[in-house]
């Protein structure tokens, strides 16, 4: 028995991790969004976390986005002093957490799709607020900048963008909109087809994935 668990707490920690490490490359790879500054840039390195935290359990999910954020700052550094690596960690955990709580709940394809839909709204919630409150303030102050003018580089990009609050509902809320409706419609495509390499059989849920 406990060579049993041995042996499934080394393969739950080496799936995590290789999740972590195959988000960290993903996340590299980022993709500019017309309507938003070009400092907000799209990428899919959500879809490992969440292909995991549906095999493995909510858990997991937090673990390998953590993986992936540590990763990040090893390869491209931080110039942040981790204040956006933390905000990177805690806007994926918004999506991927309630996701994988729904699904694990009953693994069917319905679940899941909820669960994604719960995800892109908590995510959109927590992206806003910590984008008014947290991550452009501290840009402002480190790159010697008021708000007010990162507020003007979204003008350029969108006239309707006049004041931190338009700034949060026309570029932020539409780019976390985005990018979790996307990575939600690639996981629910492609969960059926992979969980297996990772839970070695397929799923128990998702049977009527065609």
């Amino acid at each position: 028995m406990n060579r049993t668990m041995k042996k499934r707490n080394i393969k739950w920690l080496s799936t995590v991790a290789i999740l972590g490490a195959m988000s960290a490359v993903i996340m590299l790879v980022k993709i500019p969004l017309w309507f938003a500054p070009d400092f907000y840039t799209l990428d899919f390195s959500e879809i490992p976390v969440l292909i995991g935290a549906f095999a493995l359990g909510p858990f997991a999910g937090i673990a390998i986005e953590a993986i992936k954020v540590l990763l990040n700052v090893v390869l491209n550094g931080s110039y942040t002093m981790g204040v956006g690596e933390l905000a990177n960690f805690l806007i994926g955990v918004s999506l991927v957490l309630p996701a994988s709580i729904v699904y694990f709940k009953h693994k069917t394809k319905k679940s899941a799709i909820v669960g994604l839909a719960l995800g892109v709204l908590f995510m959109i919630l927590v992206g806003s607020i910590l984008n008014a409150y947290l991550l452009l303030p501290f840009y402002a102050f480190a790159y010697h900048m008021n708000v007010s003018d990162l507020v003007a580089i979204g003008t350029l990009v969108n006239p309707n963008i006049t004041s931190l609050t338009s700034f949060i509902m026309l570029a932020v809320a539409p780019f976390n909109l985005v990018k979790g409706t996307l990575v939600s419609i690639i996981v629910i495509l492609i969960y059926k087809r992979v969980s297996f390499l990772i839970k070695g059989k397929d799923d128990e849920g998702l049977e009527s994935y065609e």
